[in-house]
């Protein structure tokens, strides 16, 4: 009687097993979207424009947004100005990063005409960059590079994760970095390539410490870390014989991007190639996307060879040496 009870307990005891297995495993995190706006100033409407912008993500229902720069050219430097961005961008509804543009601190000028860059650099810091968290009604909090007391000034360049993938934004102006040509007038430059150099460096090796699947990285400026420039192409976005001014994040970009087992997109506000709509390029596992004055939502597919695809686009993404296969977990 003893002999054929076994193989059914046998059977209950493996189905068992199995379940317990399944039930301990990891399961996939549920795919997300997260919304980012390029520098939305070029038409001079200033506000009216990035309220637009906020009011469209926040119906999109994003895990969060990123925003570029809060003012045009044209427009004031003023903490006026500033303190009506800081508080369109509370309003929003749902978690806001900043990524400061050329135009909010590097272009600005004082009454005698001279660069007031550094100082209004300072007061962005203030004003926007203040806490660990993000803007908006929702808060999500952030890792900063000010938590460092050797880089206690660099509050801008902030990194926050979700799920398997690292997200962070990193002050490069669209104005060549803010390389100045003259003599002796390149301190903030320098001082800041050093803060980028070091903050490049540490998360890379938090991605690739924790086998993340992915890390985005949010500038205004174009690195063209992918096809690096050469010739005429070199001195677009700088004068002729001047340095260029993302030639070294540029290199430590793709030489970490190299060594990552994850993939990499670059998120901008340079104009979208042949003045089309906003495409993901993929060389490797490093992608761009070129936002220029526009919005794109970006899908984000845990455990899927494309990672990053953007929301009812997917054929505008152009895979140029795609990965073969996903990156590692």
């Amino acid at each position: 009687m003893g002999r054929p009870v076994r193989p059914i307990a046998m059977l209950a005891a493996a189905l068992l097993l199995a379940h317990a297995a399944q039930a301990a495993a990891p399961k996939r995190a549920d795919a997300y979207q997260f919304s980012a706006i390029g520098h939305s100033f070029g038409n001079g409407d200033g506000e009216a424009t990035l309220r637009q912008a906020l009011d469209e993500a926040g119906e999109a229902g994003p895990s969060f947004v990123v925003v570029t720069g809060i003012k045009g050219a044209a427009e004031s430097c003023s903490d006026k100005v500033y303190t009506q961005r800081r508080d369109l961008l509370e309003e929003a509804r749902r978690p806001v990063v900043l990524v400061p543009a050329a135009s909010d601190w590097s272009d600005c000028k004082n009454s005698a005409g001279r660069s007031a860059a550094l100082e209004r650099l300072n007061r962005l810091r203030e004003l926007f960059f203040a806490d660990a968290a993000a803007l908006g009604t929702r808060k999500m909090p952030l890792t900063r590079l000010s938590a460092s007391p050797k880089f206690r000034s660099y509050a801008e360049n902030a990194h926050w994760q979700v799920g398997d993938v690292l997200y962070a934004t990193i002050n490069l102006p669209a104005n060549n970095n803010h390389y100045r040509p003259e003599a002796g007038r390149n301190s903030e430059y320098e001082d800041r390539l050093v803060a980028n150099r070091v903050w490049l460096n540490r998360l890379f090796t938090l991605a690739k410490r924790t086998k993340l699947a992915g890390l985005v990285l949010f500038s205004e400026g174009d690195v063209k870390a992918i096809g690096e420039p050469t010739g005429l192409r070199a001195l677009i976005g700088r004068g002729a014989g001047s340095k260029d001014g993302f030639a070294e994040p540029r290199r430590q970009i793709a030489t970490l991007a190299q060594k990552f087992g994850g993939k990499v997109l670059l998120v901008d506000s340079a104009a979208p190639a042949n003045g089309g709509e906003p495409a993901i390029e993929w060389m490797g596992n490093l992608g761009h996307l070129s936002l220029g004055a526009g919005a794109a939502e970006v899908r984000v597919t845990p455990g899927t060879a494309a990672l990053f695809a953007l929301k009812n686009a997917a054929d505008a993404d152009k895979e140029k040496g795609a990965p073969s296969k996903d990156a590692p977990r």
